[in-house]
């Protein structure tokens, strides 16, 4: 029984881990035929996500008529990141669950550890493996095994706003490329250059969101320079998040912050008003941009590289499914989530909804129909994506990395970034050993 307690409760802290927000809800019931499984999805039927993922619903029922039928419950996230959590959470302390649930990627090691969702490798052998993003896999294994499979991704670049750059003298061949892109070093020096100019930060790194976006935007700065927040297995965060490797990276920030280059408190869309000449964002961001301010012309950049290892590396993840241990319709729900991440329905969702897609087959099949910056970012995550920590303390960890990120950005305060990794380095590492009892 107080296996079971500490179950709820660990699944329960992850729920409250990254938020979103969208609304509307529609139900759907399942008649409990053979082969016909409830999926419980995170976001509303009326949103383009709702729609592109309905069709991709419709297609698998019409493909398998007869045999297997989905049926979609949308349970859409509230602004403070509930409601699909408060439901999830409560068919677990109910053994309620559905055969199949939408879950974020960073999510994945809580729900495995406690026995959520079960493996899928069994059912995955003709899922062409090969074809799918490393990051997509990298995000759903856990101890091994692939626990939960993206069907969407997301990744992150710098934006540039092209007029700025060409009046502080910035030409088009001297801009990054994925295959060389600019070092830290290099992108300082850029960052003078137009700070000097315009009398203003350079670029908006996002240091003010105090959110998952600093993990989310700022461990390609640890990886890229060989380090790491936590080990392989997700139990040590004492002697990684706190070696020099990090040390180097978040000085990298930190003198960012000093030099004026970037700022603590920004100016709100500073770069969508032409305030700022770059913007650390994801993909997310165009949308917004092509909407609502249409006269900014503006590119993508590739993430700057440590000048040590010059390896490029950017920042991956989105939701996935998996299938529940309450299911008793197993070849129906690995089926379903089979289909709802092949070639074509990875194609529907990600033309549909904006994402990035999660194959390679459907970059190529989709790269002349999206704008330039999508195709950029589809082309950094297919050669340097990497999924967040898979941890199952994953939201303290990810806080810890958070207040480390901002404490280093207030320099005065903190000017010895080793004593400051040194404490969160403990936070996290009391935040795992206490998940894993």
């Amino acid at each position: 029984m107080k296996k079971r307690s500490r179950m709820i409760a660990a699944v329960a802290a992850v729920l409250m881990g990254i938020m979103t927000g969208c609304g509307g809800e529609k139900k759907e019931e399942v008649s409990g035929n053979p082969g016909e499984i409830k999926v419980w999805v995170h976001f509303s039927d009326e949103t383009p996500e709702g729609k592109a993922w309905q069709e991709i619903v419709d297609n698998f029922n019409e493909e398998y008529e007869g045999t297997y039928k989905a049926v979609t419950e949308y349970i859409p996230r509230s602004g403070s990141g509930g409601g699909y959590e408060d439901k999830v959470n409560a068919a677990i302390t109910t053994n309620s669950l559905p055969d199949v649930i939408t879950l974020d990627g960073p999510n994945t090691a809580a729900y495995a550890h406690s026995g959520v969702i079960a493996p899928l490798d069994e059912y995955l052998e003709d899922a062409d493996m090969d074809d799918v993003l490393d990051s997509i896999i990298q995000q759903g294994t856990y101890d091994g095994k692939m626990y939960a499979f993206g069907f969407s991704e997301s990744n992150v670049g710098v934006y540039y706003n092209k007029a700025m750059f060409k009046e502080a003298g910035i030409e088009e061949d001297q801009l990054p490329t994925l295959e060389d892109p600019w070092t830290w070093s290099e992108f300082q020096s850029v960052c003078k250059t137009i700070t000097e100019k315009y009398q203003t930060p350079a670029i908006n790194m996002q240091l003010a969101s105090g959110d998952e976006m600093l993990t989310y935007g700022y461990t390609p700065f640890l990886w890229s320079n060989g380090g790491n927040v936590v080990n392989e297995d997700g139990t040590k965060a004492e002697g990684y998040f706190n070696d020099e490797k990090t040390v180097e990276a978040l000085q990298f920030i930190q003198d960012l912050v000093k030099n004026g280059y970037t700022t603590i408190s920004p100016i709100e869309k500073g770069f969508e008003t032409g305030k700022y000449a770059m913007l650390l964002s994801g993909s997310w961001t165009m949308a917004d941009l092509e909407e609502n301010y249409t006269d900014i012309e503006y590119g993508i950049l590739p993430y700057p590289v440590s000048d040590t290892t010059k390896e490029l590396v950017s920042p991956t993840g989105s939701w996935q499914l998996a299938m529940t241990t309450k299911t008793e319709e197993k070849d129906a729900s690995s089926e379903f989530i089979k289909y709802a991440t092949n070639t074509e329905s990875s194609k529907i969702i990600s033309l549909g909804n904006s994402v990035l897609p999660i194959r390679n087959s459907t970059i190529e099949l989709i790269k002349d129909e999206v704008s330039d910056g999508m195709r950029v970012l589809m082309e950094q995550n297919q050669m340097s994506g990497h999924a967040r920590p898979v941890v199952v303390a994953y939201p303290q960890v990810s806080r810890a990395f958070q207040q480390a990120v901002q404490d280093i950005s207030y320099f005065e305060e903190n000017p010895d970034i080793q004593k400051v990794v040194d404490a969160r380095a403990t936070e996290m590492q009391q935040a795992i050993d206490n998940s894993l009892k």
